[in-house]
């Protein structure tokens, strides 16, 4: 199936650059410095996918040192702009070779694997990810649930696309951001709970805990399915251990072999 980058487009990075944390957004970040401060020890942090940079400066202010990576020259000329004290760089698809492995506490994802298309792309991008958590390092990424686009949000309209509740693992999902100027379809790729546990496992990774933030009636929005529904999974990903097998899975007879 072929995939555009759809972020590649100077329309779409400049309201990525305008866009902060508003409606369903927030709920993406509210939980994210709590979740950092119990599951995440040391300072050097990378963000993979930054887009506009948003997600590494926010990163940066809980305290890290942050370096902010993406595919598309467009969205990080627009994080540059707004942000010229940071290092932000430019890599190739899948090509994480320009980091040393076992250099990062923090490793963040956001959105980002929302958009990485099929499962060897997928499963390359987290092994290379694994490769650069220190022993006790995490990944923090956060995909959007299936059901974001089935429904109406805060932030989000999917009405125009019935079609994406007939969509499986590894097919195009569309959904309009309603909170920036640029009202064009956003394409996602679909990809469940069950499927993400698959990759993680295939790339050396475990899921220490998963996160689903709900909106409160307190919070400051006219939320729509927020408050029932979480639009977003919190995946805190861990290095797995080299040995984890049980004696059990061990045959019987092995032991009089040596």
């Amino acid at each position: 199936m072929k995939f555009a980058n759809c972020y590649e487009d100077v329309s779409r990075a400049e309201a990525y650059a305008e866009l902060e944390f508003p409606g369903t957004y927030y709920l993406a970040y509210r939980d994210i410095p709590q979740i950092i401060a119990t599951h995440v020890k040391g300072q050097r942090a990378l963000d993979f996918g930054c887009g506009t940079g948003r997600s590494t400066r926010f990163v940066q202010n809980l305290g890290f040192q942050t370096t902010g990576v993406d595919i598309s020259a467009k969205m990080l000329a627009k994080a540059q702009d707004c942000d010229t004290a940071s290092d932000y760089q430019l890599i190739n698809p899948g090509d994480l070779s320009g980091f040393p492995d076992k250099s990062f506490d923090l490793i963040t994802a956001v959105f980002t694997f929302d958009n990485i298309p099929g499962p060897e792309q997928k499963l390359q991008n987290l092994k290379a990810l694994s490769c650069l958590l220190k022993p006790n390092g995490k990944l923090i990424n956060l995909v959007s649930a299936p059901h974001i686009y089935w429904h109406e949000w805060a932030s989000f309209s999917t009405r125009a696309f019935p079609e994406n509740k007939n969509a499986k693992c590894g097919d195009k999902v569309k959904i309009i951001m309603t909170d920036v100027k640029d009202k064009r379809p956003v394409e996602d790729i679909l990809w469940p709970a069950r499927a993400y546990r698959k990759l993680y496992g295939k790339a050396g990774l475990c899921v220490e805990q998963v996160y689903h933030p709900l909106g409160l009636p307190t919070e400051p929005f006219q939320w729509k399915s927020e408050l029932k529904l979480s639009p977003w999974c919190i995946y805190v990903l861990k290095k797995s251990a080299p040995w984890s097998y049980s004696f059990a899975s061990i045959p019987a007879n092995y032991w009089h072999r040596l």
